[in-house]
């Protein structure tokens, strides 16, 4: 038996063959050309067919995935439009006088190790879309085909990595499970696997080779571990979890439709972190009684300028709508440290973790701040909104943003364009700065959200990304934990509510301490919720 450890992101329990994922192969060749604006007319063709091919697999994959899922595809539609993505490849051709498929090859390369160096997770995943739609460019340039069907056997289908757009459209009575050598955690594929119920591991390496192809293996999407030619006792241990994982999951949907409360009767109000418009579905599927989180970045970043106030009001307006009443906490602007966009020209900093970052932005920048604001306040004509200022340090930063906002609402009102005037504002308690004068912040705020994860690398200076000190990086420091405490004493105190919105929000060894502390909210990882409110219901 060999046994091999990865990372699991989609939970479950498969047995069967190891069959290798096999793709079409071709050779993107640098090959010289005369004609550049007949290469051009070329790519633009291409284009349209992978536009095509976009639209045709949105549709179709609405029911299978999820209409929000689904939305990815039309993102990778519209990727192919973006001036990002196309002008350089234009650009190749022109001057470099090369075929179109070497110059998507070689710049969407480019883009996609740009996102993939980010230190911000959930963009550095973005390069699995960028490879994705890059791909599908190149196969309909060369004219063949993408991949090939696993065949008629169910299969656990191992390959290097699978893109979003191969995940979605996998046969699922033939799919047993996925294993791959590379991967991320909150990459669409991953979000796609757990949505159509397939057991996944990533990050296996180079162990996973060819040559374990046709051999008997078995998959726990749960622990990462990918079993190659299992002993008896290891099939029926698993074959025991297997039970086990269909039980719990019966136990845990008991608690969907149920508000969170403790024995005891003490609420909690359990929100989920979105990072897009695209995880609404997973939000809705989750049971959440809310978005605690939703990190407004996402429409700043991979473009080549400021998005309209058009722009941002549509996707604003999307999600409170889909939400049907509860409650749609959409954080402001929080560009800057480890999330860089070059048309903000931001200026290089030694510790741009402690620069020019959120808040800070928009404070120096209101004309940008306003317009996020007011496609904020339009959208919440349209259902429950609140508002959320990150990265605030001082009570006179607080009342900076507070004045802008009272003069948009004004504006608003004067346009006689429709808004909630009454639109909760609130604050992220995500510096000791903050934590320490929360007692005058709440006179301020409607509402508290700590951000766990940006406080825990500021009150121990540690940097979270920083993978050699993590040993230095204790998330149950006492520190911290005295500072969330003082925050939540002092939040009541003012009569207002305190949640948390940091990854230690879903850490089943704090959620105790959390409640016995008196927070109000907790929002996590939509895949949490359930599990976190059968935890709450035990204390």
């Amino acid at each position: 038996m060999i046994t091999l450890q990865g990372k699991g992101v989609s939970g479950g329990i498969a047995v069967g063959r190891l069959s290798f994922f096999e793709r079409s192969s071709f050779v993107v060749e640098k090959k010289s050309i005369s004609d550049t604006a007949g290469e051009i007319q070329r790519l633009y063709a291409a284009k349209q067919t992978a536009s095509e091919q976009l639209d045709e697999l949105a549709n179709t994959m609405a029911e299978k995935i999820g209409k929000e899922n689904a939305l990815l595809f039309e993102i990778h539609r519209m990727m192919l439009d973006d001036s990002d993505y196309l002008d350089p490849i234009l650009k190749m051709i022109e001057s470099q006088r090369v075929c179109a498929e070497y110059a998507v090859l070689e710049c969407g390369k480019q883009l996609s190790r740009e996102f993939a160096e980010m230190d911000d997770v959930y963009m550095r995943e973005r390069a699995a879309d960028v490879d994705d739609v890059s791909k599908r460019l190149i196969a309909v340039l060369s004219g063949t085909q993408r991949d090939s069907a696993a065949g008629n056997e169910a299969v656990i289908l191992a390959s290097n990595d699978f893109s979003p757009s191969e995940t979605a459209q996998f046969d699922r009575s033939r799919v047993l499970a996925l294993a791959a050598q590379q991967g991320a955690a909150n990459s669409h594929t991953a979000i796609f696997a757990r949505t159509m119920g397939i057991p996944a591991i990533i990050g296996l390496g180079a162990s996973l080779a060819p040559g374990l192809g046709d051999k008997l293996a078995a998959l726990d999407g749960e622990t990462g571990v990918l079993y190659i030619e299992p002993d008896p006792e290891v099939l029926a241990s698993l074959e025991e979890k297997r039970k086990r994982l269909i039980e719990e999951r019966q136990e845990l949907e008991q608690f969907r439709g149920k508000p969170t409360l403790t024995r005891s009767g003490q609420r909690i109000k359990l929100f989920a972190n979105i990072g897009s418009v695209t995880d609404v579905e997973a939000v809705l599927a989750s049971d959440a009684e809310g978005i605690g989180l939703f990190r407004s970045e996402f429409l700043y970043l991979g473009r080549e300028d400021y998005p309209g106030e058009d722009i941002q009001y549509e996707s604003y307006r999307k999600v409170v709508e889909e939400m049907k009443g509860r409650q749609v906490i959409i954080r402001t602007l929080d560009i800057g440290a480890d999330k860089q966009v070059d048309y903000f020209h931001l200026p290089t900093e030694e510790n741009p973790a402690l620069g020019m970052r959120a808040i800070r932005i928009c404070l120096t920048r209101p004309q940008l701040f306003e317009t996020q604001l007011r496609a904020i306040y339009r959208a919440s004509a349209h259902g429950n909104a609140a508002i959320m200022f990150p990265m605030i340090s001082d009570v006179e930063e607080l009342l900076r943003a507070k004045r802008i906002a009272a003069h948009v609402r004004e504006a608003l009102a004067a346009e006689q364009i429709p808004f909630n005037p009454d639109t909760p504002i609130g604050i992220m308690i995500e510096t000791p700065a903050s934590a320490i004068i929360s007692d005058l912040l709440a006179k301020e705020a409607d509402f508290f959200s700590i951000g766990t994860n940006d406080l825990t690398q500021y009150t121990l200076a540690a940097d979270r990304q920083n993978e050699a000190i993590r040993e230095f990086c204790n998330t149950h420091h006492e520190a911290i934990l005295r500072l969330i405490r003082m925050t939540v004493e002092n939040a009541h105190k003012a009569g207002i509510w305190v949640g948390i919105c940091g990854m230690l929000g879903a850490d089943p060894e704090l959620t105790q301490t959390f409640v016995e502390m008196g927070l109000d909210e907790l929002s996590v990882e939509p895949s949490y919720i359930l599990s976190l409110r059968r935890r709450i219901a035990e204390i």
